[in-house]
């Protein structure tokens, strides 16, 4: 027993020598996301910062391994998840405003989307991983409305969100905003621009922010 004890022991001191010598090519705060964005940001909103990853990857493609893992979105890049949300461009809640066949699976589509936005927000001097995360906090709601059978009769009830959903919510929200914005003639890529800078400085005239007030108002009128 003392001898696997010591071997143990001796390879766990052999490990950590080896880790010494040969440190990692790329330490995880040296990776920038498509080689151009830096990691370095800032969560001020502690409900959602357990559910948004900003763990620094080269490229947001996980291949859907958490798919089948329950409550596992939180996990995930917070970038792949607007990119996946871009890819469905004509969901809106249980309906299809337009087919969103033509965006369904193309996402490299979607990736140079949010590629030349994040291009555009870094040359006005702003890190735009942190530009998303602000839109994403000042989009995400706190309260909603549901409907509940009581005695035969269905009342709007005011309830917290919980913070998945928040998340979940402020990304369809600036998805849509984007997809209304480029059908009405604006490049894709602007679109979103202006929809993350316009959502990061809580414009009330942004689609997120405007829906995010008007679900928070309906809220506290059912409480």
């Amino acid at each position: 027993m003392e001898e696997k004890d010591n071997v143990v022991a001796e390879k766990k001191h052999a490990r950590e020598e080896k880790h010494e010598a040969n440190p990692d090519v790329k330490e995880t705060q040296d990776i920038k996301l498509f080689g151009k964005y830096d990691f370095n940001v800032e969560l001020k909103d502690p409900g959602l910062a357990r559910v948004i990853s900003i763990k620094p990857v080269l490229m947001p493609k996980s291949g859907g391994k958490t798919s089948q893992q329950r409550l596992a979105r939180g996990k995930v890049n917070i970038v792949e998840r607007l990119i996946t949300h871009l890819m469905v461009p004509g969901h809106k809640g249980k309906k299809h405003l337009r087919s969103s066949k033509l965006a369904s699976g193309r996402f490299y589509t979607a990736f140079t989307v949010v590629d030349e936005s994040f291009d555009r927000i870094q040359k006005e001097g702003k890190s735009p991983i942190q530009v998303l995360i602000k839109a994403v906090e000042n989009s995400a709601p706190k309260e909603e409305v549901m409907s509940l059978l009581i005695s035969g009769q269905r009342i709007a009830k005011q309830v917290d969100t919980s913070p998945m959903r928040r998340l979940d919510l402020a990304l369809r929200w600036i998805a849509q905003g984007t997809f209304q914005l480029s059908f009405s003639g604006k490049k894709a890529s602007d679109a979103l621009h202006d929809i993350l800078i316009g959502a990061a400085n809580n414009q009330d005239s942004v689609f997120p922010i405007s829906k995010k007030i008007d679900t928070e108002r309906q809220a506290d009128s059912s409480r």
